[in-house]
């Protein structure tokens, strides 16, 4: 059953939720991007509908949110560790699809990669999705092509028509929220993507044979290595480690988990001091065949979600989706130098 309401009867409902959740949504920040009077819109706390931006992508994803960019493990004294606290409220995460679908890839290698991660496991559990409904798709998105165009694996859906809210819960706290605010409407279910501007074919047949094309080169120089495409993007997972020591007390501080990049200088640093794909194509080849080969080849389906993000934030007008449809040519080029 759905729910159709007002925006005035949504803002009581969020304010319901507020009691006992966080709730975060795609939001704007006006000049608050890193080019001069650009907005950004990324994801903040929300405490009304009119917050919630449904116009526009996100510039940055929900991930933030389960993987802070920088997030205390524990701090530490000569003789003592302690634990770092989580956040008291549980978490309302309002996204799209592809990114609805970016969370499976997270908990996938946080909690089903072996051991599963302590830190962000005690966030995901705190974590409800609400799913916003996506009637067309942006630009750069290629989702469906991707197959995440569409999910059911939500707590909650969520969409703007014709400015009045229309939504439908499957957690029972929500649906009493929706029954005493709104107005039943049948057959409510959020809108989804079927075809996208972008399009992108992955061969078949890929292998890591496509490592040894010349279609990398040009990254060499087209590439700046800032990293942002991993940044923005909701499936890039890589971290470091930094202990920070406090200046009036050198035996006392904490270890943060702080976002790396494999597009950035310093990443593939190790102990004695080598360092390895110090050029950017290689960092290029590196990141692709991570999205669409060797995580497909460990977990049975693609990392990359075609949320487009990357190709969005690149200074360099660099774009992935390109990238994938290279890679068909770069393996009839590959299979020639092994005919020869």
């Amino acid at each position: 059953m759905g729910y159709r309401l007002s925006t005035d009867a949504m803002n009581q409902v969020l304010a319901e939720l507020g009691k006992q959740y966080a709730i975060y949504a795609p939001k704007c920040y006006p000049g608050g991007n890193t080019f001069s009077e650009v907005d950004c819109i990324r994801y903040g706390e929300v405490h009304t509908v009119e917050e919630i931006e449904t116009e526009r992508k996100s510039d940055y994803s929900f991930k933030e949110l389960l993987l802070p960019f920088s997030e205390t493990l524990f701090f530490f004294t000569e003789n003592t560790i302690q634990e770092a606290s989580v956040i008291e409220k549980d978490m309302v995460i309002f996204l799209r699809s592809c990114d609805l679908h970016a969370v499976r890839r997270l908990d996938e290698i946080y909690l089903r990669n072996g051991l599963p991660d302590f830190y962000y496991q005690r966030l995901r559990e705190k974590v409800q999705f609400v799913l916003i409904g996506c009637p067309a798709a942006f630009d750069s998105c290629f989702c469906v092509d991707m197959g995440t165009n569409r999910s059911d694996n939500y707590d909650a859906a969520f969409e703007l028509r014709g400015g009045q809210v229309y939504m439908a819960a499957r957690h029972p706290q929500w649906e009493a929220l929706l029954r005493q605010y709104g107005e039943p409407v049948e057959g409510f279910a959020p809108s989804y993507v079927t075809e996208t501007p972008t399009r992108v074919s992955i061969p078949a047949d890929l292998s890591p044979a496509v490592a040894k094309s010349t279609v990398w080169d040009e990254y060499d120089k087209r590439c700046i290595g800032c990293g942002r495409c991993n940044y923005a993007c909701p499936t890039c997972t890589c971290f470091t480690m930094q202990d920070i020591y406090y200046t009036d007390n050198a035996k006392a501080g904490e270890r943060r988990r702080v976002a790396a990049s494999c597009m950035v200088d310093g990443f593939t640093d190790v102990a004695g001091g080598g360092s390895y794909r110090k050029k950017h194509g290689e960092r290029m080849r590196f990141k692709v065949l991570h999205k669409v080969y060797d995580f497909k080849q460990r977990n049975g389906y693609q990392m990359c979600v075609g949320c487009g993000r990357c190709d969005d934030v690149c200074p360099e007008y660099i774009s992935f989706s390109a990238i994938l449809n290279k890679l068909e040519e770069a393996m009839q080029e590959v299979r020639g130098d092994g005919q020869q």
